[in-house]
């Protein structure tokens, strides 16, 4: 497994590990996400245990340890945070921001070192080595305290399971046929988003952002033509539906 690089510049880069297998149980991959700058980097949604070794792995390759200053938790599921515990043993001195709905729920974890930062309902942002991102809510979609990260610079939306794909036909990284790709994300969507509401709240807040990239948590990325495809199909269609 390697971290693939998704956007580079002077100030910052952008990197995504790279693996295969199915997306979403401790069987398979979470997309995980990891921002590096020279002096700080910042892991997104750092996912199940078993992607804990190979993670550690792949950013020793690029910074030491102790520059792994942030760690970024969009929602509750343990295919998303079920490694904090180790990474609070991992790294000494580093601040993990995350909805501060679940504040009770991240005490489980019994965490020593890592300083937990709640972020409030209407968002914030994260400075991460000079650089500023901004912390976007998208609660209900599909967690009721739920949030994601937009690099205006990069023009990068980290989408967590908006746009997510569970199983995909194969190992390429960005979306090529949209229209193909919709059978993949429909019957997901229905079930996990249950507010049309909440869902256009976020259409309409996610139209007033530059992307070039909507990165989820499972399955391909979304790059260029593809964002604004995927946006109105999303806006379009009727969830919180069970699936059939």
């Amino acid at each position: 497994m390697k971290l693939a690089e998704l956007y580079k510049a002077k100030t910052h880069s952008w990197m995504m590990l790279e693996c295969n297998g199915s997306a979403i149980n401790t069987q398979g991959c979470v997309n995980q996400y990891f921002v590096h700058t020279q002096h700080e980097s910042m892991l997104m949604d750092p996912g199940g245990i078993e992607l804990f070794s190979p993670m550690l792995a792949a950013i020793l390759q690029h910074t030491e340890l102790d520059k792994l200053t942030t760690l970024f938790a969009s929602h509750q599921d343990p295919d998303i945070i079920a490694t904090l515990s180790l990474w609070d043993k991992a790294i000494s001195n580093a601040t993990l921001y995350a909805p501060a709905l679940w504040d009770r729920f991240i005490e489980h974890f019994d965490l020593d070192n890592l300083h937990f930062e709640g972020i409030n309902d209407e968002g914030g942002e994260i400075q991460l080595g000079g650089v500023r991102l901004r912390l976007l809510p998208a609660h209900y979609l599909h967690s009721a305290g739920n949030f994601q990260l937009y690099d205006p610079a990069a023009k990068i939306l980290m989408s967590a399971n908006v746009g997510a794909a569970i199983k995909t036909q194969n190992d390429a990284k960005y979306v090529e046929d949209f229209s193909k790709h919709i059978k993949e994300i429909e019957q997901f969507h229905k079930r996990w988003m249950p507010s049309n509401q909440a869902k256009s709240n976020w259409i309409a807040r996610v139209k007033e952002l530059d992307i070039n990239i909507l990165a989820p948590n499972h399955g391909k990325l979304y790059q260029g033509e593809q964002v604004q495809e995927f946006l109105e199909w999303f806006d379009k269609l009727d969830v919180g539906s069970a699936a059939k």
